[in-house]
């Protein structure tokens, strides 16, 4: 693979750079430079700005409002959003969903639900994970049953993000318990207002509601909101997954931290000298600088298959395992970085005048270290995929 970028490529990267700098608001920037909440308005905002340039959905084909973008493009965009400091946006809708109801949803379903979705009309939050059915997503036990026109949901589920801001939820759910777990699971797309969903939400260390618990009672649904075949929802959550785990990767937000990370370590710390220059930080610094490097290739192969429709196999796995090590390394440099100012904090206490101490990228990190921790779990845990990397090359 040629790792240099064409002439047109450049060309690109400067437009995307110029658009960065005419349209994304500063004090937005600044709040994920310093790790401050967005907030809903704010992810609105930013989808907007997009979506009137034409550029939130670059893995769209044109035929749906998307702009097509190829693997390399995608990746300098990701990589130019990441040192600019934009706002990630919510994949759930865009880059979850869409790909699922564009490869085997019906054509109601993609004239409906797409338009939404990029006039962000539509706030989606993902229905998979349950108590006793996190890894082993098969286990699952929301049940729907077919009453008429309508199914009639009953369970719960959890871990689910920003889903006191959905108004809808796409979910897994059994519609038949006489075959084996896999084969009696169908997809549903869910109105959040529907009588009978409760959404409590999950208090978490740093005091924010992140996720939630969603609850279902006789909630009934449409029939027509079946994406594909009844019981055929495995093959489509196997598809969705597959984009979760290159999305979690998050090249372009590691590129961007370890290039944080070394400007950090590039300031004195005492007697002239600064934390770069000590051998051990150094060569960790060194070491996953090299795995960035050959897990950016990867990526680039991942989603240069996603472009001519293929599903990416158990290289996404390998992405998703190598990615996520690579951010939580890059969380403890930059926390080792920052040294002292590294120390959680109360949020309340630095709101309005009150300023943390010390310098301003030191105020996320210890946040931002606690919270990846997560990373190994969600999208299918670490452990799960290197089950599912051996399986596949190593057979059994």
């Amino acid at each position: 693979m040629d790792l240099s970028f064409s002439a047109e490529e450049q060309a690109f990267r400067d437009e995307v750079k110029t658009f960065l700098a005419d349209k994304l608001p500063k004090e937005m920037s600044d709040k994920i430079r310093t790790g401050q909440e967005l907030g809903k308005a704010g992810q609105e905002q930013w989808h907007s700005i997009l979506n009137e340039q034409g550029w939130l959905a670059p893995n769209w084909p044109a035929e749906y409002g998307g702009c097509e973008w190829n693997a390399v493009q995608r990746h300098i965009f990701e990589e130019e959003c990441a040192f600019a400091s934009a706002p990630r946006i919510m994949p759930f809708g865009l880059s979850m969903l869409a790909p699922v109801l564009q490869k085997f949803g019906s054509k109601e379903q993609n004239d409906y639900y797409l338009p939404r979705i990029l006039a962000g009309d539509d706030w989606w939050c993902q229905g998979y994970s349950e108590p006793g059915a996190g890894s082993d997503l098969a286990s699952l036990k929301t049940r729907a049953v077919r009453d008429g026109d309508h199914y009639v949901v009953n369970g719960q589920k959890t871990w689910t993000t920003l889903g006191q801001h959905a108004n809808m939820i796409f979910c897994l759910v059994r519609t038949n318990t006489e075959v084996k777990n896999q084969e009696g699971i169908s997809f549903l797309l869910i109105d959040m207002d529907t009588p009978g969903i409760e959404v409590r939400p999950i208090i978490l260390l740093d005091g924010s509601a992140e996720v939630n618990e969603v609850w279902f009672t006789d909630v009934r649904v449409p029939v027509e909101n079946l994406v594909g075949e009844e019981d055929k929802g495995w093959t489509y959550a196997k598809y969705l997954l597959t984009h979760e785990r290159t999305n979690i990767a998050g090249v372009g937000f590691s590129q961007a931290g370890l290039a944080a990370v070394k400007r950090a370590a590039k300031t004195e710390v005492s007697g002239g000298r600064t934390l770069m220059q000590n051998a051990l930080f150094a060569a960790r610094v060194a070491q996953v600088e090299i795995d960035l490097m050959a897990m950016s290739t990867t990526n680039l192969r991942i989603i240069s298959k996603a472009a001519v429709g293929q599903a990416p196999g158990v290289e996404a796995s390998m992405l998703k395992v190598k990615g996520t090590i690579i951010r939580q390394e890059i969380n403890d440099l930059a926390r080792r970085a920052a040294g002292p100012y590294a120390m959680p904090f109360v949020s309340e206490a630095v709101e309005g005048d009150n300023a943390p101490i010390g310098p301003d990228y030191a105020g996320p990190v210890a946040a931002q270290y606690f919270n990846n921790r997560k990373l190994s779990i969600f999208g299918g845990s670490n452990e799960i995929q290197r089950g599912i990397i051996a399986k596949v090359k190593m057979g059994g």
